[in-house]
């Protein structure tokens, strides 16, 4: 029974081939050499695949030629057939060729429309790669056109199944093709992108998954197309790597806080899935409060220190010391350090803190005025020597300044460094302090006392003392007088008699020549003298009258006058 059975459905089955071969048969046409034909498979065997192709034999084809797998029998298949009467007299076909025929056709239509056509990235050849487009039919596809972005490792495009964009086709007997996958990608990502701005708004969540980093944050693949998590929307507080916050492959939600689609720019957020700490900040800080806070950056002009997650100030380089100059942060501080810091001010719109660190300690500026009154005697060391004068440090941190003119009652010094030099050791009396302005003025003249008021005491106007030409120059000459202070004969002074010129009367005199001179003014608020030998020429002339006429007087017992003195004279 069951014998009669598979005989029976083998008669069948061979009824339902031979219908199929009819039907083929009349649809085919005297078929022609080289023309596409829809042929019927006979029979598959271990090497062959026999097809009906409307010829008086059967055309036979590999195995190999069906790569994407074997048809059965009573299957239509595509072939070329290439001659009716091959080998034997059996006609000679091929499906690979038709397959090529068929996707060449479509190649040419994609060119000439603009259309993308499938393929596969097939290996590596100089300058890019070699893409697989079906059958026999290869392509050139450089590296510049692989992909959207650089490509880093060219092996990892390899079996990448994509679409491709014709770039360039040529009609020879060669086929040559040239694509390009960056424009196909280019314009899905630009259609993802569109899409995402017409369905997302500011404040959605969107999923992502993390492309790569830079400096300032990461990508993030939403899709074929980017968006920005910057590093300052990764978390409220300090954010020094993005790499703690986000991995690379990572899939992650985030918040779109900006959208600008003619910059074709997303920006999204993870920090924004949490409350802004600045909005309770008045509620816990005060200007004056003294809070505790790590640091966590420095800077050449400061230091920045976080008072909890997502409050960030600045310690500026001013703020560090009261006394001492600070040239570095990082020679006070360094990130980790937990510190002390008033907090001098804020702004709650921008996001600032200024602290100060200094604040937390005595300012010694306060009692500097106790500690140093005018009239004390102090020790100090030169530190810095300036044009004008020089910086004694007193202490550490607290600095005063000698001026050049408190160095000599008597001396005119040009350049403190002719009198000072550097870490020298010197004593000096404070004869000033400025707490508001950081300062304290210090003298060494002021040790002695003030040759300019002895001399004053001593020297009234009118008096005469003999000196020492210490210069000569063209407005006259400057006489040492008893107590080493200089005073100028002005050249108006230098002769008696108005006829003599200055440049003649001078010549007579030489430095360190002794000379006479007659005191005319002595300012000593100034420290400025003004003496004369004209004066005291005409000084002398008066004190020999004078003591010409008392010698008269006595031998002759009676008043003896001026008059007198002129009639003797002319009697003489």
């Amino acid at each position: 029974m069951e014998q009669m059975e598979v005989e029976k459905d083998g008669v069948q089955d061979r009824d339902d081939i031979q219908t199929q071969l009819e039907e083929s048969l009349n649809s085919l046409n005297n078929p022609e050499d080289n023309q596409l034909v829809d042929g019927v498979v006979i029979q598959v065997t271990d090497e062959y695949v026999f097809i009906d192709v409307g010829c008086k034999a059967e055309g036979r084809l590999p195995l190999s030629e069906f790569p994407e797998g074997l048809p059965k029998a009573g299957d239509t298949v595509s072939v070329l057939l290439i001659k009716q009467f091959g080998k034997n007299g059996a006609p000679e076909i091929s499906k690979t060729r038709a397959d090529s025929t068929r996707l060449w056709d479509t190649i040419r239509r994609a060119d000439k429309e603009k259309l993308p056509v499938e393929g596969t990235i097939a290996r590596m050849v100089k300058g890019g790669y070699e893409v697989n487009l079906g059958g026999t039919i290869t392509a050139f596809l450089p590296i510049s056109q692989s992909d959207i972005q650089k490509v880093d490792k060219p092996e990892s495009l390899l079996g990448t199944q994509s679409q491709f964009y014709i770039e360039r086709l040529y009609s020879d007997n060669k086929r040559n093709v040239v694509v390009n996958r960056r424009k196909y990608m280019e314009e899905e990502t630009d259609r993802a992108r569109e899409k995402f701005f017409e369905d997302v708004t500011i404040g959605d969540t969107v999923k992502g998954t993390v492309k790569s980093f830079t400096s300032f944050g990461a990508f993030i693949d939403l899709g074929g197309f980017d968006g920005l998590l910057h590093i300052n929307d990764m978390s409220w507080g300090h954010v020094a790597r993005p790499k703690d916050y986000v991995k690379k492959g990572q899939e992650i939600e985030l918040k779109v806080i900006r959208i600008a689609p003619e910059e074709k720019r997303i920006n999204l957020s993870l920090k924004h899935f949490t409350e802004d700490p600045w909005m309770h900040f008045e509620e816990k800080y005060h200007i004056n409060d003294i809070v505790k806070g790590t640091v966590t950056k420095l800077t050449d002009f400061g230091a920045f220190i976080e008072l909890e997650e997502g409050i960030e100030g600045l310690v500026h380089i001013s703020e560090f010391s009261w006394t001492k100059k600070i040239n570095k942060p990082s020679d006070v501080v360094k990130p980790g350090d937990e510190i002390e810091c008033m907090i001098l001010g804020y702004d709650i719109q921008a996001g600032r803190v200024s602290l100060g660190i200094k604040q937390v300690m005595p300012n010694p500026w306060d009692t500097i005025a106790e500690k140093y009154p005018v009239g004390t005697h102090v020790t100090g060391t030169v530190v810095k020597i300036t044009n004008v004068g020089a910086f004694i440090e007193l202490e550490e941190g607290i600095d005063g300044f000698l001026h050049a003119d408190d160095i000599s009652w008597t001396k005119k010094v040009k350049h403190p460094g002719s009198e000072l030099s550097q870490d020298q050791e010197l004593e000096a009396v404070v004869i000033g302090v400025e707490p508001e302005s950081h300062r304290i003025k210090l003298g060494i003249k002021q040790l002695t006392e003030d040759p300019w008021k002895k001399f004053a005491a001593e020297y009234k106007p009118g008096s005469t003392f003999e000196g020492e030409i210490t210069s000569i120059t063209e407005f006259g000459l400057f006489v040492k007088a008893p107590g080493g202070i200089e005073g100028l004969v002005n050249k108006a002074n230098v002769s008696d008699d108005r006829a003599v010129p200055f440049e003649e009367a001078v010549k007579k005199y030489a430095v360190g020549d002794k000379i006479n001179v007659f005191v005319v003014d002595v300012n000593v608020d100034k420290e400025k003298a003004a003496f004369s030998v004209r004066e005291f020429k005409r000084k002398q002339q008066r004190d020999e009258l004078s003591q010409y006429m008392a010698q008269s007087d006595a031998a002759e017992g009676g008043a003896y006058t001026l008059g007198d003195l002129l009639k003797t004279q002319q009697k003489d």
